[in-house]
């Protein structure tokens, strides 16, 4: 699975680190590839927390006029 993470869905990163935690779990897992699957599955934690991230930071408000406006909170 050669996708860059950065370009999937946070459902679709979800998705995969699932199946990399599944790889680790089996018993028969040789050492270099359960190492290789954990740094993925690192890779992949970081870009949800990102992602996770930069959705908080679009967290909708409501005015006080009735509309919508995007939370900002100077960050960017």
């Amino acid at each position: 699975m050669e996708k860059k993470s950065e370009k999937l869905s946070l459902e679709e990163n979800f998705d995969r680190l699932e199946e990399t935690i599944e790889k680790l779990e089996q018993e028969d897992l040789p050492l270099e590839e359960a190492f290789r699957a954990y740094s993925e599955g690192m890779a992949i934690l970081k870009q949800c927390n990102d992602q996770i991230d930069k959705v908080e930071k679009q967290v909708l408000r409501l005015s006080e006029e009735g509309r919508l406006e995007a939370f900002d909170n100077g960050e960017e």
